[in-house]
């Protein structure tokens, strides 16, 4: 391993602040920056002698030189051959290993080399921080070198030492052995660790492990049991005694806490240690045992309890401190109050006695006062209490919320002090205090809190009482006042009248002007609610939909409010008018102005909003928005314009309101159709529910005549025959009155003529029947509806006979047949027998009619169900799943389209594989029941589910272009024709395909099979003439010429004559064939190509003009934009000379004769025109240069003060006398390798070796 230090301009300053004290000679001129000396600079090192001796003056200037610490590391290890994981060598740096180390640079940060030894060995250099080289380091053995395993064996309980403190420990060793380390978990019995990785590291880690196993066997963990009621013997007051032993002995004694009911000791350490202080421990055991300790027993009130204890138990160690004996106190969960007192029997009454002292030495007193006192009696910012605590400190006071106990705490004298005081407290607030309570809205709670409490904090500061308001959460409207008797009273008055001011008052106001009246980011409510302050405005959620806004204040305040609110809406529906005026496209622009000026004028006057349709609309209206009267001006204004432009008349035709939807049409179609009639005319109906029967009808004379009068027509046929009857009947008598498929409504439409509208399942009004019609003929229907209906309203109950065989048809299905029956018969009601009686009788109540065709219905099902039939239908078990399809969708088809029922046997688990030809068995029939002609049908649908299998003969050469890829081929076919179709394993080189499925379905696939062979045999076919292949000699040296700039040529040659054109590559013994191939008649028109191409490059000269190379940039022009164009131009190619050329001045132009000695000359005329310039730039550039420093000694001597000097120190060894510094130009003082000169007198440098 090497190590590498960075040095910076920053550190090397840091590195040079030892040398600044050391002492300066010489005088230095105050002008001239200071220049060190030699051993400044570059001090000695220290001499060899003994540790103990001091340094001399040189060691102490490097002693003051701070180190330097390398922040980069570099490590290099070797991995063997053997032991490589990647050993293709084919292409080194370019396989896995080159990926993998570039993902682990990418990874930590490092920078990884790789080189290979002449032993075919990796050798591996990582660079980087520390941390990044050690996990690179890591991962680069992991991933590049084979992993070996190995398992070493130390005992389970040095395992944890192993990992560490979380894991520390183990992710350090790993780091280090660049290995991986598995410890079974401390449930498995297995103590073996297991370690992967290189066989180095493996025996580095194995090392490691077993030196902190070694480690761990020096030491010792001893488990002693004592009776607990010694342990305090042995720990000592405050755990000295044991503190005492660990010091002496060094081992670790833990000794578990009295809370812990345990006996063990646990002493930890080195062997010898922990024996010494098993012994100390029990010799103070048996010395306890010896004198014969003995207890007594008393009883001390629980609360006193903790007295004894005192602050973390200090009172307990007291009493063991200056008597020696221990004290057991019971559990603070127990009810006990005995307490065990342990010791030497003489030394038991006087702890008997400090015992009774301390739980004497507290006690505990309550004082009772109202809870609502409880807070003038602490006072502002408790200061009574303080005042009490101050002179008593050792009494605490305790107060409870909701409790009126007060609880004192402390010695006996200053407690009985303290609770004098606090009832002295409580007398003197009884006599002056009272309270009241009332019961007031919550929802005015804020009012009487008012802005910023400016109500509330005002009436408390007025007469001086606490009023506690709850918190909204609380969704409680009680309101307690406490204080002087005089100022609770006033304070409740007051706000009793405030409240009975309070009003609130329900708004409606449609949703759709919330938004408006609330305005954006509320500014408008905010001036609302800032005009009356008292006033809450709350409007509902926008989700709900609901026009209700409620006001809540003082009464006077509220109306007001309530009154301005309403104006504001008033104006705002007025200024929501809108209506729609229909113009003529071509006079929109005349109505917008020039600049928009006529439509801004108009909008200004009249104080409207008028939107025109877009330029690309086929809309004509123009609508207008505002006050009414304001619409109905802008209007005016607006026709005045179209009237001025076109002679437009306009009429008003009086239709009733209930035919215009009738007149307009669906979308407006009818109305539509009269005005492409009656040519610039606009027909215009009033808005759906306002009532007016006025339709407006506007454009030329001659048409809005022909309007009116046939609107006049459309509206008097529409009124004869949209004579129109409502008639009310119990909704469930509708499809009764419709009849099955429509039957009976179809028959009374059919003798009358009259439409007979049902309602919709969304309509309000369910049981109304509109029919519309000629007057005659919806009267007629109105008389044969009413007496059905009145033959339904006569409700009669009727009984009929059904086996009880069939009773089960009508109940199955949750009754599915008799919700038919009761929808389809106006709600009879058809009830059978129960389950196990044996009645055939059941009963039917509703309309008689009803009934009647109720009981007809019911003996057609029954001679349906006599009439039926089962029919067994053979199909093999294994083919059930099929037949049933996806979550058995056609079964279900089949009964729900032929009225039968499928029943499939159990089935039998060997059934699957049973063979074809036995008999047939119970598990392979598929029971029909139903009509005899639908069981034949169903039975045949059966059938034609039942999958078959053909062989498709198909040549084993094109298999696997009908798999496709990845199975993608026979993958689509199966799913398109739902087939399943097995093609053979390769080994078997068969021919035929299977092909398994519904008897249409597989036909299909197997056609599609066939149409695909045949398709693949074309291509075989295609292919084959495709690869007629002709090679052509041409010289090389043409090659690039035929290849084109980018391939352009070639490629033109290939596009044009769809052939590949293969060049020879440059290991390929034949440097001059050309291979061509592809459709013999397009290869030899390619060839013919080619071959007239090479006579015209053989017909082409190439010469050399020298071009001075400074004018070569300029004639190449940026990018070679320049001589790409004047090789265009002059239909040459030019070539320039390579930089490192051995004539930088040779160009070679390309071409036929006359092109080439045209571009020679223009590239002559270029560069005489370019040099002119160069040789100008070079002239002025002479000028501009500073003095040569071979122009006098004067010269030089000027001007070497100007340059760097570099590093310069004085008093070095080469300016002593009879030295000089080594002259680098000399080859003795710098002699080249293998050249032998004579020994020169020794330097300042030492001898040379």
């Amino acid at each position: 391993m090497s190590s590498v230090a960075v040095l910076t301009q920053e550190s090397f300053a840091e590195h040079r602040i030892g040398l600044k004290d050391v002492e300066i000679t010489g005088s230095v001129p105050e002008d001239e920056a200071y220049i060190p000396t030699y051993l400044e600079a570059f001090p000695p090192l220290p001499d060899k002698g003994s540790p103990g001796d001091k340094a001399g003056e040189p060691a102490g200037a490097w002693s003051k030189i701070r180190p330097i610490k390398a922040s980069v590391i570099t490590q290099v290890f070797h991995v063997p051959l053997e032991e490589r994981r990647y050993k293709d060598n084919s292409h080194f740096g370019e396989g896995e290993e080159a990926k993998v180390c570039l993902d682990i640079m990418q990874k930590t940060g490092a920078h990884i080399e790789l080189s290979m030894a002449k032993d075919q060995g990796l050798s591996i250099m990582v660079t980087g921080k520390l941390d990044s080289v050690m996990k690179a380091r890591k991962d680069i053995v992991a991933r590049l070198q084979t992993q070996a395993s190995s398992t070493v064996l130390i005992p389970k309980e040095h395992h944890r030492f192993v990992i560490g403190k979380n894991g520390e420990k183990l992710q350090e060793l790993e780091l280090k052995t660049a290995t991986k380390i598995s410890i079974p978990r401390s449930d498995d019995p297995n103590a073996n660790i297991r370690i992967t990785g290189t066989k180095e590291g493996i025996e580095k880690a194995r090392h490691e492990i077993q030196l902190i196993s070694a480690e761990q066997d020096k030491r010792a963990v001893e488990c002693l049991s004592l009776e607990k009621a010694f342990h305090p013997f042995i720990s000592g007051a405050y755990n000295r005694l044991a503190q005492e032993l660990s010091q002496e002995t060094g081992a670790r004694i833990s000794i578990p806490p009295p809370s812990v009911p345990k006996d063990e000791i646990v002493i930890t350490g080195e062997k010898e240690a922990v024996a010494m202080a098993i012994s100390r421990i029990r010799a103070t055991y048996e010395d306890k045992q010896k004198r014969k300790t003995t207890t007594i027993s008393v009883e001390v009130k629980k609360s006193q309890h903790k007295y004894i204890v005192g602050p973390k138990g200090n009172t307990l160690q007291e009493i063991l401190e200056s008597t020696g004996v221990s004290v057991e106190m019971p559990p603070l969960d127990s009810p006990s109050e005995t307490i065990i007192l342990r010791g030497e029997p003489d030394k038991l009454g006087p702890a008997l006695t400090q015992v009774y002292a301390k739980a004497k030495s507290v006690i505990v007193v309550e004082v009772i006062a109202p809870a609502w006192l409880h807070r003038f009696i602490i006072g502002k910012k408790g200061q009574n209490i303080s005042r009490i605590t101050q002179q008593l400190p050792k009494v605490h006071i305790e107060f409870t919320d909701g409790d009126e106990h007060i609880c004192l705490e402390g010695p006996t004298e200053e407690v009985e002090q303290a609770q004098a005081q606090i009832q002295e407290i409580i007398k003197d607030l009884i006599t002056r205090m009272d309270f009241a309570e009332i019961n007031i809205d919550q929802r005015f709670h804020r009012h009487l809190i008012g802005k910023n409490g400016s109500n509330i904090n005002r009436i408390k500061e007025q007469y001086k009482v606490s009023v506690r308001i709850p918190q909204d959460s609380e969704r409680c409207g009680l309101i307690r006042i406490e204080g002087e008797p005089r100022g609770v009273q006033l304070a409740r008055k007051e706000l009793l009248d405030m409240a009975q001011r309070m009003r609130t008052k329900d708004l409606i106001v449609e949703q759709r002007f919330h938004r408006t009246i609330i305005g954006q980011k509320g500014e408008k409510i905010k001036e609302v609610r800032d005009k009356f302050p008292e006033v809450i405005i709350i409007f509902p959620d926008q989700h709900q939909k609901s026009d209700l806004v409620q006001l809540r204040g003082p009464k006077s305040e509220v109306e007001k409010c309530a009154k301005f609110l309403q104006k504001l809406i008033v104006e705002l529906a007025e200024s929501s008018f809108s209506i729609s005026v229909p113009i003529h496209k071509q006079f929109h622009k005349n109505i917008i102005g020039k600049g928009g000026a006529n439509i801004k004028k108009i909008r200004e006057e009249t104080n409207t909003k008028i939107d025109l349709p877009m330029e690309n609309s086929n809309s004509e209206v123009i609508v207008i928005t505002g006050k009414k009267s304001s619409c109905e001006a802008a209007r005016e204004r607006i026709l005045a314009i179209e009237k001025e432009l076109n002679n437009q008349t306009e009429a008003e035709v009086c239709i009733p309101a209930k035919l215009h939807n009738s007149l307009i049409g669906s979308k407006g179609s009818q109305v539509r159709s009269i005005m492409e009639g009656c040519a610039g005319v606009h027909i215009h109906f009033p808005s759906e529910g306002s009532g007016l029967d006025n339709v407006m009808i506007r454009g030329p004379a001659e048409e809005v005549e022909r309007a009116r009068r046939e609107l006049l027509r459309l509206a008097e046929e529409k009124q004869v025959n949209n004579f129109s009857v409502e008639l009310q009947a119990k909704s469930e008598y509708h499809k009764y009155l419709i009849g099955r498929g429509g039957a009976n409504i179809r028959r009374v439409r059919d003798r009358t003529g009259a439409r007979i509208i049902f309602p919709s399942p969304d309509e309000p009004e369910q049981e109304q029947i509109t029919i519309v019609g000629k007057e005659e003929a919806v009267m007629l229907a109105q008389r044969e509806l009413e007496a059905l209906i009145k033959n339904l309203d006569d409700v009669v109950e009727d009984s009929m006979v059904v086996e009880p065989r069939y009773h089960r048809h009508f109940v199955c299905r949750r009754g599915q047949v008799l919700r038919e029956l009761s929808e389809e018969f106006g709600g009879v009601a058809v009830s059978f027998p129960r389950t196990g009686t044996q009645s055939d009788s059941i009963t039917l109540k509703g309309p008689r009619e009803c009934v009647d065709a109720a009981k007809k219905r019911i003996q057609e099902i029954v001679l349906g169900l006599e009439s039926q039939v089962s029919v067994e239908v053979y199909i093999p078990q294994r083919f059930h799943r099929a037949v049933m399809g996806p979550k058995g969708c056609r079964i279900q088809q089949i009964t729900r389209e032929l009225e039968v029922q499928i029943k499939f046997p159990d089935r039998e688990d060997s059934a699957e594989n049973a063979e074809t030809d036995l008999p047939h068995r119970k598990c392979d029939i598929i029971t029909v029941t139903g009509q005899a002609e639908k069981c034949e049908l169903a039975r045949a649908a059966l059938l034609a589910f039942v999958p078959i299998t053909i062989d498709v003969e198909v040549s084993y050469d094109l298999h696997r272009y009908i798999i496709g890829q990845k199975g993608s081929g026979i993958r689509k076919m199966m799913e398109e024709y739902e087939v399943n179709i097995w093609v053979p394993q390769p080994e078997h080189q068969s021919d035929l395909i299977k092909v398994t499925g519904q008897q249409a379905s597989v036909e299909r696939a197997r056609q599609r099979l066939l149409d695909r062979v045949k398709e693949l045999q074309a291509e075989q076919e295609d292919r084959a003439l495709r690869s007629y292949k002709v090679a052509l000699s041409v010289d090389p040296k043409y090659h690039p010429k035929i290849i084109g700039r980018k391939g352009a040529v070639i490629s033109q040659i290939r596009k044009e004559y769809d052939v590949n054109v293969q060049f020879p590559d440059k290991n390929d013994e034949s440097q001059d064939a050309i291979v061509i191939s592809g459709y013999e008649q397009n290869v030899s028109d390619a060839r013919a190509a080619i071959e007239e191409l090479v006579v015209a490059l053989q017909e082409m000269v190439s010469e050399d003009v020298r071009l001075d190379q400074r004018a070569h940039a300029r004639i190449i022009g940026a990018r070679g934009k320049a001589i790409r164009k004047l090789m265009e131009e002059f239909k040459v190619d030019i070539r320039f000379p390579p930089p490192g050329s051995e004539d930088p001045h040779k160009v070679t132009v390309t071409g036929l004769p006359d092109n080439v000695d045209n571009a020679i000359d223009h590239l002559l005329n270029l560069e005489e025109e370019y040099m002119l310039s160069v040789t100008e730039t070079e002239t002025m550039a002479a000028y501009m240069k500073p003095p040569s420093k071979t122009h006098g000694t004067a010269g030089h001597e000027e001007d070497s003060r100007t340059l760097a000097k570099g590093f310069v120190v004085r008093d070095a060894p080469w300016n002593a006398q009879g030295n000089k510094a080594p002259d680098m130009s000399s080859a003795e003082e710098f002699p080249m390798f293998g050249s032998g000169t004579a020994l020169r007198q020794a330097s300042a440098w030492g001898p040379r070796k």
